[in-house]
Formats: structure tokens, C-alpha cells, sequence
């Protein structure tokens, strides 16, 4: 192995644990591995918010954990509704196609029956 093989191993593992350094310091929460940036973006955001709230005094720990689990329900709540309404869209376009078929049949046919008069 020559000098710069050996430089060059040591630059990609320096990178490496760079990297790893960089995607684990500080990580508290959820890190997503399909996601890593986002994740960390959201995360620090959180913990931000937290300590804007500590800091500012604006709403106690309990309170904050109780209006935070009330309106994780109503998201959920939310998105349950959401999905029921992008099944209904989609068969919805399902029938406007299947009319559209069949006004385009009728149209025909009535083009047809004109033109034999």
C-alpha cells in the first residue's frame, strides 16, 4: 500500500465518521434513516419550540402535553377523513370516465342516425 492509497483510505473515513458524527450529535427524537435531513430539520424545530415555550413561560409543561395529545386525535381524526375523501375522488372519476364512455357512445350514435337522413 502506497502513501496515497493510505491517504486517500484515511479522507473517506474521516468523511465518514463525519458524517456519522454529524447525523447522530445531538439526536433525541425520531431519526429517520429515508429521511435524514427532514427528520433532523424537524426535530430541532421541535426542540426550539420547547425551549421558546420554557423560556418564555407561555404555557405549562402539563397543559402543553394535554392540548398536544387532544389535537394529535383531531389530526388523526383529520386524515381519516382525508383518506375517505380521496377514495371517494377516485371513484368518483371512475364514474365521471364510465359516463363520459357513454355519452361518447350515444354521441356517435346520434351522428350516425343524422347522417342516414
Amino acid at each position: 500500500m502506497d502513501l496515497f492509497t493510505f491517504i486517500v483510505l484515511v479522507v473517506i473515513l474521516v468523511v465518514v465518521l463525519f458524517l456519522v458524527y454529524w447525523f447522530f450529535h445531538g439526536a433525541k427524537g425520531n431519526i429517520s434513516l429515508s429521511r435524514p435531513v427532514e427528520s433532523r430539520v424537524d426535530e430541532y424545530l421541535d426542540r426550539r419550540f420547547q425551549e421558546m415555550i420554557a423560556e418564555w413561560e407561555l404555557v405549562p409543561g402539563p397543559q402543553l402535553r394535554r392540548f398536544t395529545e387532544e389535537r394529535s386525535r383531531d389530526l388523526a381524526q383529520d386524515e381519516a377523513r382525508l383518506g375517505e375523501l380521496k377514495q371517494f375522488e377516485s371513484g368518483m372519476r371512475t364514474t365521471l370516465s364510465s359516463l363520459e364512455a357513454r355519452l361518447d357512445t350515444l354521441e356517435k350514435e346520434l351522428a350516425g342516425g343524422a347522417a342516414k337522413k
